[in-house]
């Protein structure tokens, strides 16, 4: 596997994020003007995009982690973990402190073993829960 950082939506996000989000979730506002300005990484299995995440600092060290979307023949094995590490990586090479994910509840424990934890209340994004998840870097 390896990893790639763009800094303009390629193609290839798009398209597994149609398919995790838009296809197999139902969400209809996928696509926004923060990907405009966000950094994309993809996660290629050879030449096949397997794996997509954004980030964007938010404010001074603060960065937003998120639309993370692995393809359906892809989980189980590792990939989103591993994603997450090395978009904290990145993060962490441009002086970022802190990371946050707006996380979908249903998946709230896989973040918790990638050591974020949640704060606030659990909040709706297109009728689904949500909750903010922070984690130090």
């Amino acid at each position: 596997m390896t990893t790639k950082v763009y800094e303009v939506l390629p193609e290839t996000a798009i398209e597994i994020r149609e398919k995790v989000f838009v296809e197999e979730q139902g969400f209809a506002e996928e696509f926004d003007s923060t990907d405009k300005t966000a950094f994309h990484m993809v996660v290629y299995d050879g030449g096949r995009a397997a794996a997509t995440c954004r980030y964007y600092e938010a404010a001074a060290g603060e960065y937003v982690l998120g639309r993370i979307a692995v393809l359906r023949e892809y989980r189980g094995r590792r990939i989103g973990a591993e994603m997450i590490a090395a978009a904290e990586d990145e993060v962490r090479r441009a002086g970022g402190k802190t990371m946050l994910i707006h996380a979908q509840t249903r998946v709230r424990v896989f973040y918790e073993k990638q050591g974020y934890a949640a704060f606030g209340d659990i909040d709706f994004e297109e009728n689904r829960e949500h909750i903010w998840m922070k984690k130090a870097l």
